[in-house]
């Protein structure tokens, strides 16, 4: 009975993967040139541009791709606030991402690099709402990469914090 579930799981598993990946690629097609200021760009080994060979994100298409939100304290702000935005997995997709690491950069250029295989379902997200209103630079804004650290004690960790890169504005997807 237990081999039936395991095998029943990796199926689903598989299928809701080949799902994203196929979807994905044409959900970014769809998506027109941004009208209002770029808040987030990636580019590199994706399969789908809709600005000089980037997909360039401003808040509104950031808004038309699926939503996602949690609420959670962090290490770096007081007290709880509940942010909404993509999940990295949910824009990788979107953008047809084929690469196997995705580099991260700040406004103020720090870069972190992680293998696209970490984008999960339960985090991380690439916020760029808190508590319902835009995030300015002043406020980690324009994009967050973010954890839910209350939900899940396995992000309470040096290597997760170290990933939660705020005032985000370019990613890149390389082999």
């Amino acid at each position: 009975m237990q081999t039936i579930r395991t095998f029943r799981a990796t199926w689903l598993g598989a299928c809701l993967a080949g799902a994203l990946l196929v979807s994905g690629p044409a959900l970014a097609e769809t998506l027109p040139a941004p009208q209002a200021e770029v808040i987030l760009t990636v580019s590199g080994a994706i399969g789908t541009t809709n600005a000089d060979g980037v997909l360039a994100l401003d808040a509104d298409l950031m808004a038309s791709l699926p939503q996602h939100s949690f609420t959670t304290a962090t290490i770096w702000t007081e007290g709880t606030a509940t942010y909404s935005g993509v999940l990295l997995r949910d824009l990788l997709a979107a953008a047809g991402a084929t690469g196997a690491t995705v580099k991260l950069t700040a406004l103020n250029d720090y870069q972190i690099s992680m293998p696209a295989a970490d984008a999960l379902a339960d985090g991380p997200l690439l916020a760029f709402l808190a508590d319902g209103q835009p995030m300015s630079t002043r406020d980690k804004g324009p994009v967050w990469l973010i954890y839910p650290f209350d939900d899940v004690a396995a992000f309470r960790t040096e290597q997760t914090y170290a990933r939660s890169i705020w005032q985000l504005n370019r990613i890149e997807i390389t082999d």
